[in-house]
């Protein structure tokens, strides 16, 4: 069965502390997969939940990508998808809205969509903070509680 959350725990659990190893870098390069590229890489809030980063790029487009932060609930073994930043590659309709919109965009997990009976991240806004995979990452990382260590190198080409 799914699990269902309010408006209210979902933000709790966006806005939990989830430190990432020191050598997070190495541990979410990208592997060849049919047609694209992925990695995931697992993380235990200050809260003790477990969360779940995954990071996909097509081999083809450059602008067709995903990173999701997945909640992976006790009681399940369905993810529940809190956030997801999306490439500009594909239109995006907000159901309930009724708007359209072809931009680079981060779907949300609402209460809203849950109780339409759709997934829990349909709803989506378009965004101006990231326009890459990288800047993409970045932005989830400063939006959704995660502590990145400091480089003790800085990176002249951060690479996913």
């Amino acid at each position: 069965m799914a699990a269902k959350y309010t408006d209210q725990e979902i933000t709790m659990f966006i806005n939990e502390r989830k430190p990432l190893p020191d050598d997070y870098r190495s541990k979410i390069k990208l592997k060849e997969k049919r047609g694209h590229k992925e990695k995931e890489l697992d993380a235990e809030g200050e809260n003790g939940n477990k969360f779940s980063l995954i990071l996909r790029q097509s081999n083809i487009n450059p602008l067709d990508f995903s990173i999701i932060l997945v909640l992976c609930p006790p009681d399940t073994t369905q993810p529940f998808r809190l956030r997801r930043y999306n490439g500009k590659s594909h239109e995006h309709t907000n159901h309930i809205e009724g708007n359209t919109f072809y931009s680079f965009h981060v779907h949300m997990a609402t209460e809203r969509y849950q109780e339409l009976g759709t997934r829990e991240d349909t709803y989506a806004e378009p965004v101006d903070s990231f326009d890459d995979v990288q800047s993409a990452l970045r932005s989830m990382f400063n939006d959704c509680g995660f502590d990145v260590p400091q480089d003790p190198q800085p990176v002249l080409f951060e690479e996913v």
